[in-house]
Formats: C-alpha cells, sequence, structure tokens
C-alpha cells in the first residue's frame, strides 16, 4: 500500500496524507481522523525517512531492545555495538517496552534505516512465519529462541542458554544442599516465554528428586521487574507460607526478594537459600553477594553478529546457537 492508496481509500489528496504521516498541523481534524483511520485498518507503515531512500549504500543494523529497563541487557549491547563496529557496520538502536510490538517496530526501521540485518534483544517465544514475513533482511535473535512458535529452524537464527535445562541446575544446586522447600520466583508459569520454560526446569528438577510440586510456593510477580519481585514475595511471605529456599529465574528479581526476605526477618542465607540466573553487575555488589548462574553476555553479543553477518554477505545458514551458564558461587546459598 502507498500513500496513493491511502488518499483514495480516505477520500483526500495526496498532499494530506502527506502532511498527516509527517505530523503536520495544516490538517483539518476530520480530514486527519480519516487519514489515521486507513493507516491503522491496514497496518500501514509509512517510511519518514525519505533522505535515507537516496543513499546508495547502507551500512546499518538494526538492534531492538525490548523491555528498556532491563539492566542484563547493558553489557550485551555493548558487545554487539563493539562486534558490529569490528565488522565495519553502524549499529542504529530502538529501546521499546514489554509489552510493545517488535515486529512492527522493525519493519519500520527496515524501512527507514535502509538495514541490512536486525538483532533482536529480548523478544516473545512464539513466532510464526506470518509475523515475520514483513522483514525482508536476515534477523537474529539473542538471548531467545523459538520454543513455542511455528518458525522452522531452518528460517531463523537465535543465540541463548537452554533456559530449561539451566533453571534445572540452578534449582539442583539448592536440592543439593538439601533444601525440599523450595520457592520459585516467576514472571508466569504459563505465558510462553523464557519465564516459562525455567519455571518447566524448576518442576523438572524437583520431581526428579521426588519432591512433590507445590503451588503455594509459586510466586508470581507478572513481570520481571525488582519492585514487581519485591511486592509478591512480600505478599508470599504475609500469606504465611514458608520455605528454606527461592530460585529466582532472574537477578533483578531475585534482588527485590532479598528485599522482601529482610524486611521480613529472614536472614539470608541463614534462614533461606537464594539463587538465580544471569549475573548482572549489581547483583555481584549487593551483600550477600548473589549466587548465580552467569550468561556469557559478551560471547551472546559477539555471536549474534557473526551470525548475522554471516547471513547478511550470503555465506551463512540459519542455525540456533545454546551457550552455557557457569555458577557463581556468591554468598546466598548454604547447606542445611
Amino acid at each position: 500500500m502507498t500513500i496513493k492508496d491511502i488518499a483514495r481509500i480516505s477520500g483526500v489528496a495526496v498532499s494530506t496524507v502527506s502532511r498527516v504521516i509527517n505530523n503536520h498541523p495544516d490538517v483539518s481534524a476530520e480530514s486527519r481522523e480519516k487519514v489515521m483511520a486507513v493507516i491503522r485498518e491496514h497496518n500501514f507503515i509509512p517510511n519518514n525517512s525519505a533522505r535515507d531512500l537516496v543513499r546508495t549504500k547502507s551500512d546499518a543494523v538494526g538492534l531492538i531492545v525490548r523491555g528498556s529497563q532491563n539492566t542484563f541487557f547493558v553489557d550485551i549491547i555493548h558487545s554487539i555495538e563493539s562486534a558490529l563496529d569490528e565488522a565495519g557496520y553502524t549499529m542504529v538502536m530502538r529501546q521499546i517496552g514489554s509489552n510493545d510490538n517488535e515486529i512492527t517496530c522493525a519493519a519500520s526501521m527496515e524501512r527507514d534505516k535502509r538495514l541490512l540485518g536486525i538483532i533482536f534483544l529480548g523478544g516473545r517465544s512464539d513466532y510464526s512465519p506470518d509475523e515475520l514475513a514483513v522483514l525482508s533482511v536476515p534477523y537474529v535473535f539473542c538471548t531467545f529462541t523459538n520454543s513455542y512458535g511455528t518458525l522452522k529452524n531452518t528460517n531463523y537464527s537465535s543465540v541463548s542458554i537452554a533456559d530449561e535445562a539451566e533453571a534445572e541446575k540452578a534449582v539442583n544446586e539448592l536440592i543439593a544442599r538439601g533444601h525440599k522447600q523450595i520457592a520459585a520466583l516467576i514472571s508466569a508459569s504459563d505465558d510462553h516465554s523464557i519465564s516459562q520454560l525455567r519455571y518447566l526446569g524448576y518442576v523438572k528438577a524437583l520431581k526428579d528428586h521426588g519432591i512433590t510440586v507445590d503451588d503455594s510456593l509459586i510466586i508470581r510477580c507478572g513481570t520481571f521487574n525488582m519492585k514487581d519481585a519485591y511486592e509478591a514475595t512480600k505478599k508470599k511471605l504475609a500469606e504465611g507460607v514458608r520455605f528454606t529456599a527461592v530460585f529466582a529465574i532472574a537477578d533483578n528479581m531475585a534482588i527485590g526478594a532479598m528485599r522482601a526476605l529482610r524486611e521480613a526477618g529472614i536472614d539470608v542465607p541463614g534462614d533461606c537459600s537464594l539463587i538465580s540466573i544471569d549475573g548482572i553487575e549489581v547483583s555481584e555488589y549487593i551483600d550477600p553477594m548473589l549466587s548465580t548462574l552467569t550468561q556469557p553476555m559478551k560471547e551472546m553479543g559477539r555471536k549474534s553478529v557473526e551470525q548475522l553477518s554471516e547471513l547478511i554477505g550470503g555465506t551463512g545458514r540459519h542455525s540456533q546457537i545454546t551457550v552455557t551458564t557457569s555458577l557463581r558461587e556468591g554468598a546466598s546459598m548454604r547447606q542445611i
């Protein structure tokens, strides 16, 4: 669809459509609403960077960061930027909210910035081929893969940890220290995301050791945010639920839980052990130092760029790269 089609359907001049798209003030409210209604109905993505269209060559690669407050992404972003620079590309980054549509954003960036490829840092795990058909350049998923989607492995690339297996490994660390009453701090258990995968790893670890899965020990906070994890843990403790250990699916959430435990007079690790996954910098400097499975952030960023560069150059094939975590012992676990 072009602006001529928009003009025809909405019954206004092409110049009016152009002024609406470019947010010019000299358009009546009625005409503006007619044009915007057609744009919304047909999911039209305007090209607001016409000057880019005259460029004969682009060196731009898009990086779309989903979850603008996620501190876990900081080191990965730096790694991606450095690797792109070494490979001769220019990084164009866009940060979006956790509930925003990264595919729509990517399609808009591809057109406006004449992108050669796209790296998605954070995203959904359930894409369909139809959703991604709007993209005509190579793309790589970084930190997640299409576990719940319908994409064929030959049609997409990703770099991530094996979330379910790594969560199982984290919970096994607690079980090895004698814990059986282990709470799980998650976003949700059925959201087709990393949260669900790590919850399944928690469940598998318990079942493999003959420990009954108790739903009262599941702390669901709806997000990965520190504050929400704090509030959810505080609420669970107020209900009188007790446990000797907590597995948090992310460091941010573990830090929030640690505060809630302390406010309730529960010592970490004296009364309650705590382990998570990520390895963000701040978790190394809290007291006690958080025990966590550290993701190789710099490696993930570098491998994402390597994959994308090969796809752009036509020398690579789609693949799903799995990297492994390493245990940072920290000081938030103890033997019971």
